[in-house]
């Protein structure tokens, strides 16, 4: 299975609904371990940035995730999307 250079999105340029799907599946990398050690700050980044795309499903993943999440991480997350999101 070939393995995504995830840092570098910019380069898996796609449009509207499939690109959040790709963002959903980069936060559910990193939420579950597939292929990557588990983030859970990292998962809810890039949930959040599929969200906001509109895929209802990071939306309702995030929800779930941020329930576990203690309230510096969540807040490290948060900054993180708003980083990327301004960068991007």
């Amino acid at each position: 299975m070939a393995r995504f250079d995830f840092q570098n999105i910019s380069d898996a340029e796609m449009g509207g609904q499939n690109r959040a799907d790709l963002f959903c599946v980069m936060g559910l990398m990193y939420a579950t371990g597939r292929g990557r050690d588990i983030d859970f700050v990292t998962a809810h980044k890039w949930l959040n940035i599929a969200a906001i795309k509109g895929s209802e499903r990071a939306a309702t993943l995030r929800a779930e995730l941020t329930k576990t999440m203690s309230k510096a991480d969540l807040a490290a997350a948060l900054r993180a999307a708003r980083e990327w999101m301004t960068m991007h």
